[in-house]
């Protein structure tokens, strides 16, 4: 008889032709069974039994991807109406600003639409060398590598830094692209409860010596707003002989004199061995950075994969951020403004009697708990004309589904007033409040 297709089975040590008949019966048996699973076995069997997504849609409750018809400002136009914009991580408002839209343009009339290539062969332009060094001058530090993502930077960046014989110690509430560059990483990833440094001590007191240390937290945690605890993480950093990571994502532009996030807030900056934010926030564009020493950066840059074997980040794209970098060094009145808006609303809510937990930052969360009740008011809130984020598991605990609302340093007080109305109607309507 003809072969078939061939596998190779490890376990057995053997490879057979799939089509083949066999007398020997221990082989005629285990191929029989073979084929049986390769039956029964379905890939996309699991596609069909997610469950949750679908019924909130058939409810009218379906909270995402819903498309914007608008630039993103402090108010969008979505299915035709205008809404209070409350669920932008636009916190300084520059996705709108001129300046930041000249600078884009300019720079695909100078380069085109597109880099075509990674930057490790063809694609750096030297746009992007002047970006780098800007960055790093501003944060402080001696080098600055830009990413085409912000998810990138962190998956870039840890996936190098970390060998075989490191550890990773890390919140358990930081970003998804935190933990998946853990996970491609050789290392050993372990956690503390988020933002308790007396459980963070415990595991670096497991931790061999002799293993290189990484402790990884964000500035700003992005789904409640509460603040990385970075003067103990500095104490027990040098207690342990570690190196901290923190990720500025939602921070930079916002905290500290000059914008730099929550380390400088803490008058800590130095202290701080990576610093990686994205663009995607306060920077009006797309992409990140990884911001330390030289030759940390200078490894990253010839051992990140995500670097490497990605295409370079657009010429608009990297124009617009350096635009908007200008003007978060030249502008603090913005984030004076952005800061005004954040205690206005957090007293609004307060007042109203939300529960927003630990918040001290411009993401402002309205914990509602059970996800389905938790979508109904997200729907309500958005009849209202008021848009804002639903968060339910992984991004947060299962019992802890919350709306996620974020302000702006444009949004005026009548748009406040206006949302925190609707939100206040809403929750007595539903029985939130």
């Amino acid at each position: 008889m003809q072969a078939g297709i061939q596998a190779f089975d490890a376990d057995a040590g053997i490879t057979y032709d799939v089509g083949r008949q066999y007398r020997h019966p221990t082989t005629r048996t285990y191929l029989a069974d073979v084929r049986e699973r390769t039956r029964m076995a379905d890939l996309f069997a699991k596609c069909a039994t997610l469950e949750k997504p679908r019924q909130a849609e058939a409810m009218g409750c379906y909270p995402f991807f819903i498309p914007l018809e608008s630039e993103a400002g402090p108010e969008v136009i979505i299915q035709g109406r205008k809404m209070v914009m409350l669920g932008s991580n636009n916190y300084l408002g520059l996705t709108q600003d001129p300046r930041v839209k000249e600078a884009a343009r300019d720079a695909i009339t100078r380069y085109g639409s597109g880099c075509t290539g990674s930057r490790l062969m063809n694609g750096t332009l030297d746009l992007h060398r002047t970006l780098e060094a800007r960055l790093a001058s501003f944060v402080r530090k001696d080098d600055s590598l830009v990413f085409t993502t912000g998810f990138q930077t962190n998956l870039g960046a840890i996936s190098a830094l970390v060998g075989r014989h490191d550890t990773i110690v890390l919140d358990r509430s930081v970003h998804a692209s935190i933990i998946d560059g853990c996970r491609l990483s050789m290392g050993e990833t372990l956690r503390f409860k988020h933002n308790d440094m007396a459980d963070l001590e415990r595991v670096l007191q497991g931790i061999d010596p002799k293993r290189g240390i990484l402790i990884i937290v964000d500035g700003v945690f992005s789904m409640e707003g509460d603040v990385a605890n970075v003067p103990e993480l500095v104490r027990l950093k040098k207690k342990y002989g570690a190196r901290l990571m923190i990720d500025e994502a939602h921070s930079v532009g916002v905290f500290g004199e000059g914008g730099r996030g929550v380390a400088e807030h803490f008058g800590l900056l130095d202290e701080v061995d990576v610093f990686t934010a994205t663009f995607s926030k306060s920077f009006a564009s797309i992409g990140g950075f990884v911001a330390g020493n030289t030759d940390v950066i200078y490894y990253i840059r010839h051992m990140a994969r995500a670097l490497l074997f990605s295409a370079a980040l657009p010429p608009a794209s990297t124009a617009a951020a350096l635009a908007a970098l200008d003007i978060i060094e030249q502008e603090p009145e913005r984030r004076t403004r952005l800061w005004e808006n954040t205690r206005y609303l957090q007293s609004g809510l307060k007042e109203l009697r939300f529960s927003i937990g630990k918040s001290e930052s411009p993401v402002v969360p309205l914990i509602v708990g059970d996800e389905m009740r938790l979508a109904m008011f997200w729907r309500g809130l958005f009849d209202g004309g008021v848009f804002t984020n639903a968060a339910v598991s992984p991004a947060v605990e299962p019992d802890r589904a919350l709306i996620r609302t974020s302000l702006m340093a444009t949004h005026t007080p009548s748009q406040l007033d206006f949302a925190l109305e609707v939100m206040g109607s809403t929750g007595r309507k539903q029985g939130i409040l």
